[in-house]
C-alpha cells in the first residue's frame, strides 16, 4: 500500500531586510495604532492634563515668596523648570506602555511579520508627541493665567525644544522597557531617574543658592542646560549657546539609546 503525499505551495519567505522608506511607513502605521489606543483610553491624558493644573499653582504660590519675593517674580524661573519636569514625567509613559504591550504578547505577533525592528518602538514614540504637546500647552496656559509673560517668538522655539527634548528622553525609557521584566518595575526605576535629574537641577531654585558641591553637580546636569535654554528663549527671546548645547545633548541621547532600545527589543523577540 502506497501513501501519496501532496505538498502545498511553499509559504513566501519573510523579508530579510526592510528598506528605509518601508521602515518609515511602518513606523507611521505603528504610531497610528498607538493613537487609536489613546483615543480608546483617554485616561492616558490624565497626567498631562492634571499635573500642570496642580504643580504650577502649588509651586508658584508656596515657594514664590520664599525664593523670589513673590509669585509673579518666581514664574520666569518656575515655568521653564516645570516644562522640563513635565517632559521627563510624560516621556516615562512611553516606556511603561511599551513594557505592558510586551507583557501582553503583542510583540510576539510583530515578530512573525516582515516588518522593521525599529517600527514597533518608533511608532509609539511618535504618537506620544501628542501627549508632550498637550503637557507643554497646559503648563504654559496655567503659567500665563497666573501672570507669566514670555517672549512670543521665544515661546514658539521653547515649545519646539521641550517637545523634542521629551521625544529624545523617551528613548531612555524605551531602552529600559526592553530589559526590565515588568511595567511596575520599570515605573519604579523611572521615578528614581526622574526625581534626581529634576530636583537636583536649576529647575526650581538658582544654582548659585546651593552649596558648592551640589552646585557643581547641578551645573553638569543635562536638565539644567535644557532649563537654562528654555529661560533664555522664553524670558529673553534669545537663542543662546545653551540652546545649542541642549539640542546636541538631545541628539546624543537619541544616538545612544535608540540603538540600545532596538538591540534590547531584538533580544526580547
Amino acid at each position: 500500500m502506497s501513501v501519496v503525499t501532496t505538498t502545498g505551495p511553499a509559504a513566501p519567505a519573510l523579508k530579510s531586510h526592510v528598506s528605509v522608506l518601508e521602515t518609515i511607513r511602518q513606523s507611521w502605521l505603528m504610531a497610528g495604532r498607538a493613537l487609536q489606543k489613546m483615543r480608546r483610553n483617554p485616561e492616558q491624558f490624565f497626567d498631562v492634563l492634571i499635573q500642570p493644573l496642580l504643580f504650577t499653582p502649588m509651586f508658584g504660590y508656596i515657594f514664590g515668596g520664599a525664593i523670589a519675593g513673590g509669585t509673579s517674580k518666581y514664574l520666569p524661573l518656575l515655568v521653564p523648570g516645570l516644562l522640563a519636569q513635565t517632559a521627563l514625567t510624560t516621556c516615562m509613559g512611553t516606556g511603561v506602555t511599551l513594557r505592558e504591550d510586551m507583557e501582553k504578547g503583542v510583540f510576539d505577533r510583530f515578530r512573525s511579520l516582515p516588518m522593521s525592528r525599529v517600527a514597533p518602538l518608533a511608532g509609539p514614540a511618535l504618537a506620544d508627541v501628542v501627549r508632550y504637546v498637550v503637557a507643554t500647552v497646559m503648563t504654559l496656559a496655567v503659567g500665563i493665567a497666573m501672570g507669566y509673560r514670555p517672549d512670543p517668538f521665544g515661546l514658539v522655539l521653547a515649545t519646539l525644544l521641550i517637545v523634542f527634548t521629551a521625544w529624545s528622553l523617551a528613548w531612555v525609557f524605551t531602552a529600559l522597557a526592553t530589559v526590565m521584566k515588568s511595567a511596575q518595575g520599570l515605573q519604579g526605576v523611572s521615578m528614581m531617574i526622574m526625581f534626581p535629574l529634576t530636583f537636583l537641577s536649576n529647575a526650581f531654585v538658582p544654582a548659585s543658592s546651593l552649596p558648592g558641591w551640589l552646585e557643581a553637580f547641578v551645573n553638569v546636569n543635562p536638565v539644567s542646560h535644557v532649563v537654562t535654554a528654555l529661560r533664555d528663549l522664553m524670558n529673553e527671546g534669545q537663542v543662546t549657546g545653551q540652546v545649542g548645547w541642549a539640542v546636541l545633548a538631545c541628539l546624543a541621547v537619541v544616538a545612544i539609546f535608540m540603538p540600545l532600545a532596538v538591540k534590547g527589543y531584538r533580544r526580547q523577540v
